[in-house]
């Protein structure tokens, strides 16, 4: 893992590998035959306090330093030249999203916004602000958690890479995104 200034990268939205896809919707559909409430909410706040953790150890002029990163699983390409804030800001913005969509969805409404990975990118300017912004996004996504009990909905709203999916099969995804994302932090904070 080095520092580049300027990496040649994959363009946002471009995806996973074709194989690492297909397995990754493998799994992430045995995870939603299993949903559980209180299991999803748990991870997910384990998640949030792991990042959390990692966070606060490294000091916070350096969290704006961009590095390079080998890809970990689950990962878009073009997400591997963040910083520490931008990667904290990507989950704000997919928190906020997640916390949107159940919401929606339980309340029998369909996004009209077609979704992409894309649209989720950070921006590489974020500051010090990021850090409140995304335990805010934290709070808002735990307290919709608690709040919706029911999420097996009728209604769905499409994934770009899982497809369709009920307020459950988000709830589902809200936490394996977060552990993908500490794993990017982990590699960020080690190249640094």
């Amino acid at each position: 893992m080095t520092t580049h200034p300027e990496p040649t990268l994959a363009a946002p939205g471009a995806g996973l590998p074709m194989p690492e896809l297909l397995i990754g919707r493998m799994i992430f559909g045995l995870k939603r035959l299993r949903y559980d409430h209180a299991t999803c909410t748990t991870s997910f706040l384990t998640e949030r306090a792991a990042i959390r953790k990692m966070v606060d150890r490294f000091p916070v002029e350096m969290r704006s330093k961009q590095v390079l990163i080998a890809r970990p699983r689950g990962l878009e390409d073009s997400s591997r030249y963040w910083s520490v804030w931008m990667t904290l800001d990507h989950l704000r913005i997919t928190n906020e999203a997640f916390s949107n969509i159940i919401r929606s969805l339980v309340d029998g409404i369909v996004p009209p916004k077609v979704v992409s990975t894309a649209d989720v990118k950070p921006d590489p300017e974020v500051t010090a602000e990021t850090d409140v912004r995304y335990e805010e996004s934290c709070s808002q996504l735990e307290q919709t958690m608690r709040q919706c009990q029911n999420l097996k909905t009728e209604k769905k709203y499409a994934h770009p890479w899982f497809g369709p999916m009920d307020a459950a099969g988000w709830h589902t995804l809200s936490a394996g995104h977060m552990g993908i994302h500490r794993e990017q932090l982990r590699r960020i904070l080690a190249a640094i």
